[in-house]
């Protein structure tokens, strides 16, 4: 007998045209949609063609599954390569990373996301970047690189400093999570749209384009942040002590819950993060760019991003052993 015909395996990223707009496909489920080095080429060569096509009015991403948008870069092969000294291998991902956030940041068509699910890390750089993003209520964004030794980066530096007062402080030193509601307030989404009608919309904005988005829904009362916004001023702190000493002061649950979250993440990753976000108020895109390039060279070889990302990922046990603070 024959032996048996094996299918083919699934692309990690599908890239088409359809009707008025190019069509990008994050086509990872299983991996949450994490982002690989030839994705990231993918999405800047299909960006690049559909630049000066006249056919293609707008930019569509979506992705596959309905458990992720994109759960960020692929750390995992980024532990592996930094353990076995690739280095340069390492910060060419970031490179080009970073260069795709610009792109997106500066395209000069309509570049729609649409966010259903886990958006974090990279996923935030492929979508935030945007001038259109579409959010559900399964929509959880975070920037939770403090949990795996490393920072806020592919232009987090820029964006979070300019959201609601301290908020992107917050979100960048604890990891927490924003959900539809609170992002569209926060300014990270600027459209909301129910699961039940996003399957459809991808195929709407093929036919009519950004007419499409005529009818999004309101969305719903922010569910924590508005909430917040007095006790997150702790964040305007002049340092991680001041901020983590002024928590264990409130006396409160949201204060307790948010230092033992600030207390369980790498020292060194709050420290390089509070100094990223306060300077990344002043500094254009490009600028907080270089500055996360640089740090990350620093940040990859620190002991505690490889600890991190075993702790996280690889075995997720969840009890990383942090190197002091020096």
């Amino acid at each position: 007998m024959p032996p048996e015909a094996h299918s083919a395996p699934e692309p990690p990223l599908i890239a088409r045209t359809q009707g008025r707009v190019g069509r990008i496909t994050l086509n990872r489920p299983k991996a949450l949609n994490a982002l690989t080095l030839d994705m990231i080429h993918a999405i800047a060569a299909a960006l690049e063609t559909w630049r000066d096509d006249p056919a293609v009015h707008a930019v569509v991403v979506d992705a596959s599954g309905d458990r992720a948008f994109c759960a960020g870069g692929d750390i995992r092969t980024l532990r592996t390569q930094v353990l076995d000294g690739e280095h340069e291998t390492v910060e060419a991902f970031f490179v080009h990373e970073y260069a795709l956030n610009r792109s997106i940041a500066r395209y000069p068509k309509p570049y729609i996301s649409l966010i259903d699910g886990i958006c974090m890390g990279g996923g935030v750089g492929i979508s935030v970047h945007g001038s259109i993003r579409v959010a559900s209520e399964h929509a959880q964004f975070a920037m939770p690189e403090t949990q795996v030794g490393f920072f806020p980066d592919v232009g987090a530096s820029f964006i979070l400093p300019r959201l609601r007062g301290e908020f992107g402080m917050y979100l960048g030193l604890t990891g927490a999570r924003a959900g539809g509601a609170d992002a569209c307030w926060l300014g990270l989404a600027t459209h909301f749209v129910p699961r039940e009608r996003m399957a459809g919309l991808g195929d709407a904005l093929a036919e009519n384009g950004t007419a499409a988005l005529a009818d999004t829904a309101t969305p719903p009362p922010a569910e924590q942040f508005p909430a917040l916004a007095a006790p997150v001023q702790v964040f305007a702190g002049s340092g991680v002590a001041e901020i983590m000493a002024t928590l264990e002061r409130l006396g409160s649950e949201w204060g307790d819950t948010t230092l033992a979250a600030m207390r369980a993440v790498s020292p060194s990753a709050l420290l390089w993060t509070y100094d990223l976000l306060r300077q990344g108020a002043h500094r254009t895109l490009e600028q907080c760019q270089r500055a996360e390039l640089e740090l990350g060279r620093r940040a990859t070889r620190h002991p505690d991003f490889a600890e991190g990302v075993r702790a996280m990922v690889v075995d997720k046990d969840r009890a990383p052993r942090w190197a002091a603070v020096v």
